[in-house]
């Protein structure tokens, strides 16, 4: 079968290729799925340039969002399965912790993410868990199915699980054109919040308006002054940052009294420095909230299903043009997601 494999870390030219491998068979308890498509984000990319996490071993195979069809089961597996459409919730966990006993799954000690941890979905077929399988349901095609899991899973947590936004209240939405950020206003505006969106790419603050009350354009990273001067001194409720170090201060201070920070992410750096005065003196929260849980996940496909939110995609391509993709996603020149499609050669 065919698969994309990143062979060490550096340009997106020189260490990925497309190569030949044999296709995997199921151990007891897991499937095969012969993958439709393989949506990307921002964990593909520091596949290929490092972070600090990264185990540092080659070749690697990354892709967490799949969905496709299911071609064999391994022993114990309910044989039903076979020939159907699925979406995958790509966590591997232990199922016995206080945590996966209490349905928080990615506090598990255990806790790998398919496509980061193992390999993943870039590739003509992959072998995952039976218990990561949800049905795909009819209404959302293949595309749709792979543009969703990671980015829309981690939006549901941050904006409903988490940051418990009410339709009463101002959210402001850092990166808003990007898979998790577009997400995240997605689903703030569906609630009927009053939604301020954030970019720092001029051509893409009219496409925003579709979902924002509010488009703040500032490469400068300057927008806590802004917000204030949108909400007459008051600030927002929710700021959801997944920036990190360039934006850190300036979302605590875009926060009205009360206000809640929800994070999942440091694609600027993670060594930000904070005015803890500025947190404890408005009673201010600061919530980690990264990957949601199996109920998040389950409830944003419903979410999907209905037609509540619908995830954007800036391009389908081939897998054999998987690095002009990462190119694009490094490059900032992606609105919304890329969708990898893959047929069965």
């Amino acid at each position: 079968m065919l698969a994309g494999e990143i062979t060490g870390y550096g340009d997106a030219d020189d260490v990925i290729d497309i190569v030949d491998v044999p296709k995997p068979e199921p151990k007891p308890g897991w499937v095969r799925i012969r993958v439709e498509a393989c949506g990307l984000n921002r964990l593909d990319v520091f596949a290929r340039i490092g972070h600090p996490e990264d185990d540092g071993q080659f070749p690697k195979r990354s892709g967490c969002d799949i969905t496709g069809v299911v071609d064999a089961v391994g022993e114990s597996v309910d044989k039903s399965w076979v020939k159907k459409p699925v979406v995958v919730y790509p966590c591997l966990v232990c199922h016995n912790c206080e945590y996966c006993l209490s349905g928080e799954h990615t506090l598990c000690n255990s806790y790998q993410i398919i496509g980061e941890h193992i390999s993943g979905g870039l590739a003509e077929y992959v072998v995952v868990p039976e218990w990561s399988l949800e049905e795909r349901p009819p209404e959302i095609d293949p595309i749709t199915a792979a543009a969703y899991p990671i980015a829309f899973t981690t939006a549901w947590r941050m904006i409903v699980t988490a940051g418990k936004l009410q339709p009463s209240e101002k959210a402001l939405i850092l990166g808003a054109s990007g898979g998790v950020g577009n997400a995240a206003l997605q689903i703030a505006n569906s609630i009927g919040a009053e939604t301020y969106a954030m970019t720092s790419s001029a051509n893409k603050i009219d496409r925003l308006k579709d979902w924002a009350s509010t488009v703040i354009h500032d490469p400068l990273y300057l927008f806590d002054t802004k917000i204030r001067n949108e909400t007459d001194g008051r600030g927002v409720d929710l700021v959801v940052d997944h920036i990190g170090q360039k934006t850190w201060q300036q979302s605590i201070d875009s926060l009205a009294g009360g206000g809640r920070l929800v994070i999942c992410g440091a694609t600027s750096g993670a060594d930000a420095t904070i005015d803890v005065r500025s947190v404890y003196q408005q009673h201010r929260q600061i919530i980690g909230a990264p990957m949601g849980n199996r109920r998040d996940f389950q409830q944003v496909t419903t979410h999907i299903a209905q037609g509540k939110t619908t995830p954007v995609i800036d391009q389908v391509l081939p897998l054999e043009s998987l690095s002009e993709a990462h190119k694009r996603i490094e490059n900032g020149e992606v609105f919304g997601k890329i969708v990898i499609e893959i047929s069965d050669g």
